[in-house]
């Protein structure tokens, strides 16, 4: 159905940002509850952030909160994540979703389609 590319990891040094970007295609993203989640080495994957269809409501971690933004472009079919004030401990490989179900659900297993993920790595 809808395949998903993210772009944007990097290395970058604890305080300072990053903005990683999902591209869409196959499918409008207009129809999609769309999420970002991280995996880290050794660990299982955790919720990060997730946006309704239209844009107007969010939801984030607790880890992550008033540090990171998701934010979406349907024209662009394009959707964000602004992170700022960068941690050692967000070191992950960060991976876009998309959620066929209106509900804002942050449960990995509730997202059907996954991009391959992109590595972000912050040095302390």
């Amino acid at each position: 159905q809808v395949q998903l590319v993210e772009s944007g990891g990097g290395l970058v040094q604890a305080g300072g940002s990053r903005r990683l970007s999902c591209a869409a295609s196959g499918r409008t993203i207009s129809g999609y509850t769309m999420g970002w989640f991280r995996q880290a080495p050794g660990k299982e994957r955790e919720f990060v952030a997730v946006i309704s269809r239209s844009g107007g409501s969010t939801k984030y971690a607790d880890s992550v909160k008033g540090r990171f933004t998701i934010s979406r472009e349907n024209a662009k079919n394009t959707v964000y994540l602004q992170m700022n004030s960068l941690k050692p401990e967000d070191t992950a490989v960060y991976y876009c979703a998309a959620n066929t179900h209106f509900l804002m659900y942050t449960d990995p297993a509730r997202f059907g389609s996954w991009g391959q993920g992109t590595q972000v790595t912050v040095s302390p």
